[in-house]
């Protein structure tokens, strides 16, 4: 390991990945360090992760951007959640909406506790009737937080996050980062030269022949895994047991109507399908399982269930979902697809990236790198990691599909332990344990598993007696009779008029 400090910074690779590490390490650390950013305008990124998940907001704000700019500059739009359809069975659909609390708590005990007891004997609303983001969303409406809201009123604490278009947010941060000292080198990586004794890697030599020596190397090169697999041989966790859909199709068309505030993720016969509503256009792929329908059915699938024209072909992408064994290796971080994959089922790419970048700034190495900080990033991640596998697995394997082998074989299959350990709680009460460093929270887990269909057998003894006396708090549709002044909202990011572009039609009525 390296005992000397760190100045010396190369990020291999651009994209989303790559600039967002250049942007928050340029800001945070300042002008002492070196940071150099390798990427060639002959390789293309990625670029289908446009949805997100509240955390952006944070990351937006660490660098100080202001949101209208943001917003503007990437074509975005606002999400309020995700909605599933069809992954319960056929006809059935619900929304996974952002946010901290279902309903309004009674006392020690969460909402949903009381719901549960209601829900077993028949008297309750679905679920989420009771959810401001899933009521807005249905609704299609959208605010940002009510600055003048009443105290403790949800109003003043809306989560949202957006959906942007992932090339563009990768240009606007590569201005951000140039403009604080970051430095840009085209070329593309040909070699590795890796120290003889240690290992660690010295310099990486362009095909221009310029090489580029550097302390700590952020490997962003996507599924290659340049620097973390080819040169470093980390190795890799393979999930396709348990998250069996290999390849996705991706294409963009033509916008129909203003923007849903959320993001839809529709199962099909071998998979399911995204549609992500820009301000220009409609982002749509289809993930699927190669071992259950050929790349050509799978485009025609796509392709017959757009909103709009297609704008161009079906751009293909395969992949392996699952991790690396190490993420820091030696003198290397790997963020984004170098990292590992998750199918875009809950919109966790962009915050995989965030949270490398954050887990890194918190334990950076400034007088050199050392086991016990390798090791302590490593473990963080890749909990977050295995997390995040399991709350993608809850949706396939929590379904009373029998339409097809695939989903029969998804119903059939193991599932990891930790994800039975936690169902297995929930079914006998209703009850949640989360660890402070996983990504989603009870209420994200709750939606998801009663939208799938799974209710506990019964609440807890607490819940029981108390929601005889106090029923329900309904945080839902009445408050949408609200109707503060509308300049209090985000209506004025987009657009000539001044108003935001995708939410012109229901600025009228806006809830804020």
């Amino acid at each position: 390991m390296i005992a000397a400090p760190l100045r010396n910074l190369v990020i291999v690779g651009g994209g989303t990945a790559g600039w967002m590490a250049a942007a928050a390490l340029a800001r945070v650390l300042g002008p002492d360090y070196r940071i150099t950013l390798i990427e060639s305008e002959q390789i293309g990124i990625v670029g289908v992760g446009e949805a997100t998940v509240p955390h952006i907001k944070a990351f937006n704000n660490l660098l100080g951007i202001n949101e209208a700019e943001f917003v503007r500059q990437t074509q975005g739009s606002f999400k309020l959640g995700i909605e599933f359809v069809d992954w319960q069975r056929p006809g059935t659909s619900y929304i996974h909406g952002f946010g901290t609390e279902i309903g309004h708590s009674l006392g020690l005990l969460p909402f949903q506790q009381y719901w549960f007891k209601q829900a077993l004997a028949g008297k309750a609303k679905p679920l989420g009737a009771y959810t401001l983001n899933t009521v807005a969303a249905r609704r299609g409406k959208f605010m940002t937080s009510a600055s003048d809201a009443p105290p403790n009123s949800p109003l003043g604490n809306i989560a949202y996050a957006y959906h942007f278009d992932a090339s563009l947010y990768a240009a606007f941060l590569r201005r951000f980062s140039e403009q604080r000292g970051v430095t840009r080198h085209e070329g593309i990586v040909e070699q590795v030269q890796l120290h003889p004794e240690s290992g660690d890697v010295l310099s990486v030599r362009l095909a221009s022949g310029d090489t580029i020596a550097g302390d700590l190397f952020i490997d962003c090169s996507g599924f290659r895994g340049l620097l973390i697999e080819q040169a470093l041989h980390t190795g890799y966790h393979d999930f396709t047991h348990w998250l069996p859909c290999d390849r996705a199709l991706a294409v963009p068309c033509a916008k129909v109507g203003p923007p849903t505030p959320y993001t839809r993720a529709t199962a099909r016969a071998a998979g399911w399908q995204w549609r992500i509503p820009l301000q220009h256009r409609t982002g749509n792929g289809y993930v699927y399982s190669s071992a259950h329908i050929s790349d050509d059915e799978a485009a025609a699938t796509l392709l017959a269930n757009l909103d709009g024209a297609a704008l161009a072909d079906p751009r293909p992408l395969r992949f392996v979902t699952g991790r690396r064994k190490q993420v820091w290796n030696r003198n290397v971080i790997a963020l984004g697809l170098a990292s590992g994959f998750m199918e875009p089922l809950e919109s966790t790419s962009i915050h995989l990236i965030q949270s490398g970048i954050s887990k890194l700034l918190e334990l950076f190495p400034r007088e050199g790198i050392s086991p016990v900080l390798v090791q302590r990033y490593n473990d963080r991640i890749a909990f977050e990691f295995d997390r995040i596998r399991d709350f993608l697995v809850l949706h396939y394997t929590a379904t009373e599909r029998d339409d097809s082998d695939f989903w029969r074989q998804c119903r059939a299959m193991a599932i990891p332990p930790e994800l039975q350990a936690t169902l297995d709680l929930f079914g006998d009460s209703g009850r949640f344990y989360r660890n402070g460093d996983e990504m989603f929270a009870e209420i994200s887990w709750v939606q998801v598993m009663v939208g799938q269909g799974i209710l506990p057998r019964g609440a807890g003894r607490p819940a029981a007696r108390r929601a005889k006396k106090r029923g329900h708090a309904h945080q839902g549709a009445g408050l949408f009779k609200i109707r503060p002044k509308p300049e209090n909202g985000l209506w004025r990011i987009s657009g000539k008029a001044g108003r935001c572009a995708c939410y012109r039609e229901c600025a009228a009525n806006a809830m804020v």
